[in-house]
């Protein structure tokens, strides 16, 4: 199958192949120096701008993403500062009740207040009032005392007789009256 070429052949074509890559390569060398002297100056001009796009395309999408990350923390910061504004319109909201409340409360306690000392007033003139009809009491007792067990005798004299009467009877109904006016006192003390 194989056919036996002679080793002359060989070493030709090898030789042959090896002397056309060498010429190849020589050829390739000068000319690529002969297309870098009659290249265009503007190719430098090209390159040069093409290099500078790029670095400015990598200096873009670094901007943008630095844009992007203040967008983000513009977008948190806003949140931040409707959270906030939240929480003091609240806080003032409460301060504006409590203050109301606190102006209710404080006129609640004037009123409740000059009540107490209406209220204090009209129980020391009571108890006033109540001591002394305690006092008128324990003269007419006392004159009645006097009166039954005869210190006091007014049988010597008619008139006087009359007299000591109706200072019993006003004797009487000044009790009468005053223990009305004592009942009284105590029940408007304990209906308050």
């Amino acid at each position: 199958m194989f056919v036996e070429l002679p080793q002359n052949l060989i070493l030709m074509t090898a030789g042959a192949f090896l002397v056309g890559w060498l010429l190849s390569r020589i050829f390739s060398k000068s000319g690529s120096k002969k297309s870098d002297l009659e290249r265009d100056p503007r190719d430098f001009r090209i390159h040069e701008l093409e290099a500078k796009l790029r670095i400015s395309e990598s200096n873009s999408e670094k901007s943008m993403t630095d844009v992007e990350k203040l967008e983000e923390e513009l977008k948190e910061t806003t949140v931040g500062l409707e959270r906030r504004d939240n929480v003091i319109t609240e806080q003032q909201s409460k301060i504006e009740t409590i203050s109301k409340d606190l102006k209710g409360s404080v006129l609640k306690t004037r009123e409740l207040r000059s009540e107490l000392t209406d209220r204090a007033t009209e129980g020391i003139h009571a108890e006033a009032k109540i001591r002394q009809v305690e006092t008128e009491l324990s003269v007419a007792q006392a004159s009645t005392d006097m009166i039954a067990t005869g210190v006091l005798d007014y049988a010597l004299a008619p008139e006087d007789n009359q007299a000591a009467d109706a200072v019993e009877i006003d004797a009487t109904a000044d009790a009468l009256e005053l223990e009305l006016e004592v009942e009284a006192t105590k029940n408007k003390k304990s209906s308050s």
